[in-house]
C-alpha cells in the first residue's frame, strides 16, 4: 500500500476555540521558509481543548498493534508551558533531521547547537515521547477529556 504522505512530516495541532489559527499558520510558514523542500509535508490540524502541539513524523506508522502516534514531540503548549520561540523550533527540528546544516543568522552565538538547552531536556523529551507513544494522539475525544487549568476561556465555557 503506497501512501501519498511525504516524510518527514510536521503536524501542527491547534485549538480553534482559542483562535490559534494564525499562530499555527505563522509557525508553518517559518518552517517552510527555513527548510523549503527538505520537508515532505507540514500539516495543520484543527483541535480543541487548548491544544497546541507540534509533532515530527519520520515515517508511516506500520505498527498495527499500536496505531497511534509514530513520531517525535517537538513542542506541546501544556507540557512546555507556552509557545516556542521560532529560533528554538527551527534548531530542534534541524538538530533531529539535518544536524550538519547551518541555519545562518539563527545559529549566531551558539554555533547552531542547542546542547546547553537540550542536554538538560533530553530526558524530559524522551519521557514525553514515550508517554505519547503509549497514547493515541489522533483521538480528539480523549484530548477533550484531558482538561486542566491551561484551557482557554472559550474551551471551558463551551463544554
Amino acid at each position: 500500500m503506497s501512501s501519498s504522505i511525504k516524510y518527514p512530516r510536521i503536524t501542527i495541532k491547534f485549538c480553534t476555540k482559542c483562535k490559534w489559527n494564525l499562530r499555527a499558520f505563522w509557525y508553518a510558514q517559518e518552517l517552510l521558509q527555513t527548510f523549503d523542500s527538505k520537508l515532505g509535508e507540514i500539516s495543520l490540524i484543527p483541535f480543541e481543548s487548548g491544544v497546541f502541539r507540534i509533532e515530527l513524523i519520520l515515517e508511516e506508522n506500520i505498527n498495527n498493534n499500536n496505531p497511534g502516534f509514530n513520531g517525535i514531540l517537538i513542542w506541546d503548549r501544556k507540557i512546555n508551558d507556552g509557545f516556542p520561540d521560532s529560533k528554538y523550533l527551527k534548531q530542534k527540528i534541524r538538530n533531529i533531521l539535518w544536524p550538519d546544516i547551518n541555519l545562518g543568522h539563527i545559529d549566531k552565538g551558539n554555533n547552531g547547537n542547542l546542547k546547553n538547552y537540550t542536554l538538560n531536556n533530553d530526558i524530559q523529551d524522551d519521557n514525553i515521547n514515550n508517554d505519547l507513544n503509549n497514547n493515541d494522539l489522533n483521538n480528539n475525544e480523549s484530548n477533550n477529556n484531558d482538561l486542566n487549568n491551561n484551557e482557554c476561556i472559550e474551551c471551558i465555557e463551551n463544554q
